[in-house]
């Protein structure tokens, strides 16, 4: 379960974001809508521990991210959270399958060629794995940062944008890929964004 209470959070002294209360149960989704500038990034950093909020807390399987130290906060969410930013981030240097054993090894975890491999396949870039990211292409890399965010199993997956840039062919399949691959491990799924292609797909919403 995801539980977020009371957060807000400040960049300067003129510029605070407050959010409204949250709670997901396993295997459910959510569609995050607002427009830019609102806090939408904000609020997937402090859900992702990637931000400290000033106050506030964010509590995932039983949890509270606050509490725990930045070595035990990044292990945490290497092996609970799944992030998919809005720009894919991947090392250039690796080949994508290489990229996806850093995962496991910084989550703390062995390396398990046959999830990478069963995760590659279903989602479509098996044949991929041992190029390098910058020679794919863009719907490619999505598909390898989808990868890199489910190949451990998350409780959580979070999607920034993830159909910003996609006509409305690549947001559709983009949208499924992220549910099914949620699906599959009965993750739940938080997608922010302001594209509002994907209200008809989902039943829980919260506009900012």
């Amino acid at each position: 379960m995801l539980r977020t209470r009371s957060l807000s959070f400040a960049y300067d002294a003129q510029q605070e974001f407050r959010f409204p209360d949250m709670q997901l149960d396993a295997g459910e989704k959510l569609l995050i809508l607002g427009d830019s500038g609102i806090g939408k990034t904000t609020l997937l950093h402090l859900i992702a521990g990637l931000l400290r909020p000033r106050s506030g807390s964010v509590e995932l399987q039983g949890t509270v991210l606050q509490d725990l130290s930045v070595q035990e906060l990044d292990r945490f969410r290497g092996r609970h959270i799944g992030l998919v930013f809005q720009r894919p981030h991947f090392v250039q240097a690796l080949s994508a399958r290489e990229n996806l054993e850093l995962v496991q090894y910084l989550a703390g975890r062995p390396r398990d060629r046959q999830r990478i491999e069963a995760v590659a396949e279903s989602l479509g870039i098996g044949n991929k794995l041992r190029e390098r990211p910058h020679t794919i292409s863009q719907g490619e890399q999505q598909r390898v940062a989808i990868a890199l965010a489910v190949i451990n199993h998350p409780q959580l997956i979070l999607a920034d944008e993830p159909t910003a840039s996609l006509d409305d062919k690549n947001c559709e399949k983009v949208a499924a890929l992220l549910e099914d691959q949620a699906a599959a491990t009965g993750a739940q799924l938080i997608i922010i964004t302001h594209d509002q292609r994907l209200k008809e797909r989902f039943t829980n919403t919260l506009t900012l």
